[in-house]
């Protein structure tokens, strides 16, 4: 494997963003930068041999700090919405910073998308590891505790890799890494229903008018939504009349190797497998994107360009005691992993 490292633009106080590069034997290209932790290229060979672009990015760290998309970045300290932007944890309520009218959305304005993370390069002879570290400080952006989060890359030459979230805290608090790649495995020549999806689900969780879990899980055999086979998307009028942005609930009764979610190009043959150790995926079709923002050759980004994979955990858990637990209590580590397999057929 090739790696190579390059300047990505200067911060406030001096500090530089840099892209760690990694070429792979097997021709994928993956670039991650330090700041947001952020997948900021990602290019797969298509049936042809041809290099596609098949991750939504920019070129230039401006560009990331100018949009509000998430594009490949790490989120955090909690992934999707908190309702009121608040949670109770033994009896004290905090207040969390809200960025949306009534929620927190993705650890707010400047989660763990807007920070310099520390960087560790390793290089091994089976793979290259990119260790990412961010110390977020006590309150910041409302959340108790003092916390040291760890997300770790793993590449290896056979068009894969791994992204493992860690963390620890000082003082009981709610976490919920995830990542915020929009994929689009045509390089974003045609739209997100032309892909075929597979989700290993029970259900979906219902959700209100703001977009917030009501508790209810609706299941999936039968629906518009029942991805447990392989589906064209435009054959169920997804996205254009069925727009996703909904939090998949993982069967993790199956005890076979099945992957929890496969996205495939029928036109250029590159298929995404998934395997996570998180209970839900939300899987969003980019319904909020709009062509304003331009990214690598020159692609406009429309909205139903791309879908997002987003493993993590239940939307809103702080404030559903029947969902599986988010809260980390110190002397506890949070762990979690989600792989990445890419072939071509």
């Amino acid at each position: 494997m090739k790696t190579f490292e390059s300047c990505f633009g200067k911060l406030a106080y001096e500090s530089m963003a840099h892209v760690f590069h990694f070429k792979c034997e097997q021709g994928m290209e993956l670039s991650i930068s330090n700041y947001g932790a952020t997948i900021t290229a990602l290019r797969i060979p298509d049936r042809e041999g041809k290099l596609i672009d098949i991750v939504a990015g920019f070129d230039n760290l401006k560009d990331y700090q100018n949009s509000d998309f998430y594009f490949g970045a790490s989120i955090g300290r909690y992934a999707n919405r908190i309702a009121n932007g608040s949670f109770t944890i033994d009896g004290k309520t905090y207040q969390l910073e809200k960025n949306e009218k009534r929620t927190q959305l993705h650890g707010g304005e400047d989660g763990f998308h807007r920070k310099l993370w520390d960087a560790t390069l390793f290089k091994n002879p089976d793979n290259t590891i990119l260790k990412l570290q961010y110390l977020s400080p006590d309150q910041e952006a409302g959340f108790p505790g003092n916390l040291k989060a760890t997300i770790t890359f793993t590449i290896w030459d056979t068009n894969s890799f791994a992204i493992d979230y860690e963390a620890e805290t000082d003082q009981a608090t709610h976490v919920n890494f995830s990542n915020h790649s929009y994929f689009n495995l045509s390089g974003f020549t045609e739209d997100a229903g032309s892909h075929e999806l597979a989700v290993d689900a029970f259900g979906y969780l219902e959700l209100n008018s703001n977009q917030l879990p009501t508790g209810k899980m609706i299941e999936t055999p039968g629906t518009v939504f029942d991805f447990y086979k392989l589906t064209l998307l435009s054959e169920r009028n997804i996205p254009n009349n069925y727009p996703l942005d909904y939090c998949f609930v993982i069967d993790k009764t199956d005890s076979s190797k099945d992957p929890d979610a496969i996205l495939y190009h029928p036109k250029t043959g590159i298929k995404l497998r998934i395997f996570t150790t998180q209970p839900g995926i939300q899987v969003y079709s980019s319904n909020f994107l709009d062509g304003s923002m331009t990214g690598h050759q020159g692609v406009s980004y429309q909205k139903h360009s791309a879908i997002c994979l987003e493993t993590q955990h239940f939307p809103d858990s702080p404030n559903q005691p029947e969902f599986p637990s988010t809260l980390l209590l110190p002397g506890e580590k949070y762990h979690q992993q989600t792989r990445y397999f890419f072939e071509t057929n």
